[in-house]
């Protein structure tokens, strides 16, 4: 895996017109991908998009003007980049393949403020990219990510300094659904997101929607991101440290799932959850935030 940061020459010359990007289709990206001499690549979850009402409604989401900085992640051959690129003011693409970052410079010129990194998200924190762009913060976060690193540049981007203002990120359907679900169908993923914004899912997307189709359909949500936590802001990570713990064994109930987590006696854990007025035989993905956030409270006591 590559992980050296490149910068493109995505320069900050004056804004040109130029006519709109041409709409995704399977057969404009085959095209462009025999052009380049290239194939999808498998291992790094390579699914181009190519439905245009798809790239409507995830700029809809996003709800860009010229004042707006985006960090775009798997860029792949920039279909949504170019869309990005005619309403954002700065678009900072980052893309693991070497082949596709090469391609992308090439595609885009400096007047479009389309900057190109070559490199992994997961190393490289939002702050060094707006550095790198010489962009100040706000940023927002507008990407189709491929599912196998999609939910840690999830929690990447919310866990930063800075994070966005706002996310719209395209995941498998199954992740978009536990982001936004409510308590009774909540996960680690739901409690995490759900601390630091408000998600919503945008619309779900068949697996044609891109080329190669994946053996999955996929989602678009939309994550307004907190000014702060929603509980126990000053130690988030420690929260979420519980909140893990109570998702050590899922299907048990709280009590057995807190102890095995957090190495007590489920006696201990039973005694705890009552005095925080928590059911002992509940399950975690039924607690709200203000409970999690009250056993957060209560911890050790």
């Amino acid at each position: 895996m590559n992980t050296g940061p490149g910068v493109g020459k995505g320069g900050r010359g004056p804004r040109q017109e130029s006519l709109p990007a041409p709409a995704p289709s399977s057969a404009a990206t085959r095209r462009q991908l025999r052009s380049l001499g290239l194939r999808p690549r498998k291992a790094l979850g390579q699914h181009f998009l190519v439905d245009p009402l798809a790239l409507e409604a995830i700029l809809a989401a996003a709800e860009l003007g010229p004042a707006d900085t985006v960090i775009e992640v798997g860029p792949g051959l920039g279909a949504l980049t170019a869309a990005l690129a005619q309403v954002a003011g700065r678009v900072i693409a980052v893309e693991l393949d070497p082949a596709l970052a090469q391609a992308l410079e090439r595609r885009f010129p400096a007047q479009r403020r389309v900057t190109v990194v070559q490199g992994d998200i997961l190393r490289l924190p939002p702050a060094a990219l707006l550095a790198q762009a010489q962009v100040p913060p706000p940023y927002k976060v507008v990407s189709n990510l491929p599912y196998a690193i999609a939910t840690a540049t999830i929690r990447h981007f919310l866990e930063a300094s800075p994070p966005p203002s706002l996310m719209v990120v395209t995941v498998q359907r199954e992740v978009a659904r536990a982001m936004v679900a409510a308590p009774g169908a909540q996960s680690l993923l739901s409690v995490a997101v759900q601390l630091y914004g408000e998600p919503a899912l945008v619309r779900e997307l068949p697996p044609q929607s891109f080329h190669p189709a994946p053996k999955v359909a996929s989602g678009i949500v939309r994550i307004r991101v907190r000014g702060q936590p929603a509980v126990a802001p000053e130690a988030p990570t420690a929260f979420l440290a519980l909140v893990q713990a109570g998702f050590a064994a899922r299907r048990k109930q709280l009590r057995n799932s807190l102890a095995q987590g957090l190495g007590i006696a489920p006696a201990a854990a039973g005694r705890w959850l009552e005095r925080c007025g928590i059911g002992p035989t509940r399950r975690a993905e039924t607690l709200t935030l203000p409970e999690w956030e009250q056993l957060y409270r209560t911890r050790g006591t």
